[in-house]
C-alpha cells in the first residue's frame, strides 16, 4: 500500500482540520495516511517507509520535513498555511489537484540543495545536521558581537567582529539572510551565500559562493562567552571558543512538488510588494 505522511503544524488550527480531511481523502484513494503533529521544534520523525509527504504549515514545516525526507529521497507536497510561502508554494485550494498530478506522475518535482554542518571540538565531531535554508552562528543574546574567522576551501576570508554570520542556500536566501541585507538568489541556481550580521566594518559585503568548496568558521575569544549555532532556525547548539564549524553541500537533495519558478517570483512580487503592488 502507498503510504503518505501528513505533517500538520499545530500552531495553524486550519491546517489541523485539513490534515484530517486529507487523511480521509487519501484512504478513499487506497492510500494510507499518517498524521504527525509538528510544534516547530520536534525531534526528527522516522520518515523511512513513506512514499511521499504532505506538509500543512509554512516554510518552517517544510524545512523540518526536508531534513528527514532528503536522505530517503521522499518527495514533499508543501501546502502553504504560513505568511511568506517561498518554499511552501502549493496553495490551500490546490492540494487535491496537486495530489492527483503527483499520483499520475505529472507533477514537476524540483531538487533543492542542502547544507551539511559539523562542529569539530578538540579534533572530534560533536554535532552534525543538514539544512535546507541556512546555518547561523551568533551570540546567544542579542546586541552582542562575537569574534570568528572564516575560510572558504583553503582560502582565508578574514577575521570578523559581528553579531554573527549566516550561510544560506539559494533556497534560504529569502529568509534570515535577506533580512540581514543578503541578496535574493534564484533557487534554481546552485550557490551559497555568506552574510555577516551587523559587522563591525563598513566594507563587509555578502558573498555568493560556489558550493564546490566548503566553508569553515572558527570561534575566537571575545567578551561574550555564550555563542550558538542554529540550523534552519530549529536546531540550536552551543559553541565554545576554538570550535570549528565545517559547512559543505550535502549529497542529499530536498525534493519539492509543484514549486515552480513562476510561483517563486509570484511570491516575491506579492510578499515583498514589488513595483506594481501585491497583485502585479
Amino acid at each position: 500500500m502507498v503510504r503518505c505522511l501528513i505533517i500538520v503544524n499545530t500552531y495553524k488550527e486550519e491546517s489541523q482540520k485539513m490534515g484530517a480531511e486529507i487523511k480521509s481523502y487519501l484512504e478513499k484513494c487506497g492510500i494510507r495516511g499518517d498524521v504527525f503533529l509538528f510544534n516547530g521544534f520536534c525531534e526528527q520523525y522516522p520518515f523511512s517507509g513513506y512514499d511521499f509527504v504532505i506538509t500543512l504549515g509554512g516554510d518552517g514545516t517544510v524545512l523540518f520535513a526536508a531534513r528527514g525526507c532528503a536522505p530517503e529521497k521522499i518527495p514533499i507536497i508543501p501546502v502553504n498555511f504560513g505568511t511568506f510561502g517561498f518554499i511552501a508554494s502549493v496553495q490551500k485550494n490546490e492540494w487535491k489537484e496537486q495530489l492527483h498530478q503527483f499520483l499520475d506522475g505529472k507533477s514537476l518535482i524540483v531538487s533543492r540543495s542542502m547544507l551539511e554542518t559539523e562542529i569539530i571540538r578538540g579534533g572530534m565531531k560533536r554535532f552534525s545536521a543538514v539544512s535546507l535554508n541556512d546555518v547561523v552562528i551568533s551570540a546567544k543574546n542579542s546586541a552582542h558581537t562575537i569574534n570568528f574567522e572564516v575560510e572558504y576551501g583553503k582560502t582565508p576570508l578574514g577575521r570578523f567582529v559581528a553579531d554573527g554570520m549566516i550561510l544560506s542556500t539559494a533556497t534560504g536566501s529569502t529568509a534570515y539572510s535577506a533580512s540581514a541585507g543578503g541578496p535574493i538568489i534564484d533557487p534554481y541556481i546552485d550557490a551559497m551565500c555568506l552574510t555577516l550580521i551587523n559587522p563591525f566594518s563598513l566594507s563587509s559585503r555578502p558573498l555568493v559562493l560556489s558550493p564546490e568548496n566548503g566553508l569553515s568558521a572558527k570561534i575566537l575569544p571575545s567578551r561574550v562567552s555564550d555563542v550558538i549555532i542554529t540550523v534552519d532556525g530549529q536546531i540550536p547548539n552551543d559553541l565554545h571558543v576554538d570550535d570549528i564549524i565545517k559547512i559543505h553541500q550535502s549529497p542529499h537533495k530536498a525534493l519539492l512538488v509543484g514549486c515552480t519558478q513562476e510561483k517563486f517570483y509570484k511570491s516575491l512580487r506579492q510578499k515583498l510588494n514589488w513595483s506594481g503592488g501585491p497583485n502585479a
